[in-house]
């Protein structure tokens, strides 16, 4: 590997932009949406606005790519930044560079089924364990009362565990589907502990027994199944299921980023969870997917699916959700989501089913969120979309010494249980920087400006977490709460 840690203000000052098959006159609303970017918490009176260089600089984020959907069609497709390759090259990201789609695979993956329903081959109500080969759903007493099936499996309502999957390092020996599921590999075995169909849990174990009925009623292979009959036909041929990725497709992948800015180790994690978690794409590739779904919604008769099975695919079931995505507000302006993160990748795709708009935002690093929700705010706010306003709050006055006497290094207690990717100490240091508190944490976690919403209550400027300061006067000293749960405890 060339470098381990990207240089990342000096990659960003090319700010590549690479813009293909994109009309020129899209620029000038490129380079406003580019240069709109705020917070997610803005305090009335106090407007702050950002270019795109400069928060993927504040948050860490080598590489981002994005693609626009306007009218039905992508109005404009770019990539920003210089990311490692495989080789341990320094390569400019473009709409064609490659990234981990994480848990966006789901909504795509659930195409297949759909697919295979529209062939006589499934049924989405039929409990699963008739299609299943060489592995059952363990008989239990939640099952006796009611069934697994497709319909609960592809809308997290099947009573499944195992809410995701970490991956496994490049060169490490990966389980088969059968091991993942009976928790051989590096997470527990999938059960059933509560009644299918009584209760809305994400549930990427049941995405992975999706991808074993498929395997056993098709005969192939997962990512046979979804390159003949899902992304070969929606024209999504920069896109793949093959795990790990082919070598031939290695030069045009990112490296994955950790919250400090550095290429993970092996450059990014294999995951044999392929429906949960093991497709990659683009941004423009994800959007041909939406616009499938649009287009056969608008009465596109030689799609993928039939406009009755894409319908069913937008029925919300339990807590909004549909068959593979999350379904948002209602009738003409339906919303069909869905997140994806996996190790060193973070990335959003929202489309609108009736309105012919929408956007895929894909970044190779753990601390993309803020900076995902600060673009689609800024894209929103453009296009009018209303999705990702940002919430006014009063100016509190605010004193510097008291301030100052929450200025310190914090660390967490334990009491709310481990945390995700922290080994050893948990420290966050609070400082007082332009008459506002902010933290930092090397593991990313808490990095932000914070405002005063009261004596002692704060809010995160990025993402709007609330903090809460607590003060014992006994010892004379201070904690803080985050999400009013975990706390921190000032040690010096």
């Amino acid at each position: 590997m060339k470098n381990s840690s990207l240089p990342i203000l000096l990659a960003l000052l090319l700010v590549v932009s690479c813009v293909r098959g994109t009309d020129e006159s899209y620029e000038a609303e490129i380079e406003e949406i580019e240069k709109s970017l705020t917070t997610a918490i803005q305090i009335e009176g106090e407007p702050v606005q950002y270019t795109l260089a400069e928060r993927m600089v504040y948050y860490k984020v080598p590489g981002l790519s994005i693609a626009v959907i306007k009218d039905g069609k992508v109005r404009w497709a770019k990539g920003y930044g210089k990311v490692s390759n495989s080789s341990g090259e320094d390569v400019e990201v473009t709409p064609n560079t490659l990234f981990q789609a994480g848990s966006i695979s789901k909504p795509v993956a659930a195409l297949s089924v759909l697919k295979l329903v529209e062939e006589g081959m499934l049924d989405l109500d039929t409990d699963v364990n008739t299609y299943l080969k060489n592995w059952k759903v363990p008989e239990s007493e939640f099952t006796k009362m009611e069934k697994v099936t497709l319909r609960r499996l592809l809308s997290h309502t099947s009573g499944l565990t195992v809410h995701g999957f970490p991956g496994y390092r490049r060169g490490v020996p990966i389980p088969s589907l059968i091991e993942v599921l009976n928790g051989e590999g590096n997470t527990p075995p999938v059960v059933v502990d509560t009644i299918p169909g009584s209760i809305w849990r994400y549930s990427g174990g049941g995405y992975t027994l999706m991808e074993k009925i498929v395997e056993d009623v098709s005969g192939l292979a997962f990512e046979e199944v979804m390159h003949d009959k899902v992304l070969q036909p929606t024209g999504m041929s920069k896109s793949t299921y093959y795990q790990p990725l082919p070598m031939n497709l290695e030069a045009s992948a990112s490296a994955a980023y950790n919250r400090n800015g550095e290429v993970v180790s092996g450059f990014w994690n294999n995951y044999p969870e392929k429906a949960a978690a093991g497709l990659w794409t683009t941004p423009s590739d994800l959007a041909k997917y939406c616009i499938e779904v649009q287009d056969i919604l608008a009465g596109k008769k030689d799609g993928v699916l039939s406009q009755e099975s894409i319908q069913q695919m937008l029925t919300k079931n339990l807590n909004n959700w549909g068959i593979g995505p999350l379904l948002q507000w209602e009738a003409d302006s339906l919303i069909f989501r869905h997140g994806g993160k996996n190790e060193g990748f973070t990335n959003e795709m929202i489309a609108f089913a009736y309105k012919g708009g929408g956007v895929i935002i894909m970044t190779n690093a753990d601390n993309g969120s803020p900076l995902i929700n600060e673009v689609l705010q800024s894209i929103s706010t453009y296009y009018a979309w209303g999705i990702n306003t940002p919430r006014m709050i009063d100016s509190y006055p605010t004193e510097a010494e008291q301030l100052e006497k929450l200025v310190g290094i914090y660390k967490y207690n334990g009491e709310g249980g481990p945390v995700p990717n922290v080994q050893g100490e948990f420290l966050v240091e609070v400082i007082l920087e332009g008459g506002k508190l902010r933290m930092i944490d090397s593991y990313g976690y808490l990095n932000s400006v914070l405002a005063q919403t009261g004596e002692m209550e704060f809010i995160k400027l990025d993402e709007g977490q609330e903090i809460k300061f607590l003060k014992y006067d006994k010892t004379n000293s201070y904690a803080f709460l985050y999400y009013d749960f975990f706390q921190f405890d000032k040690v010096e």
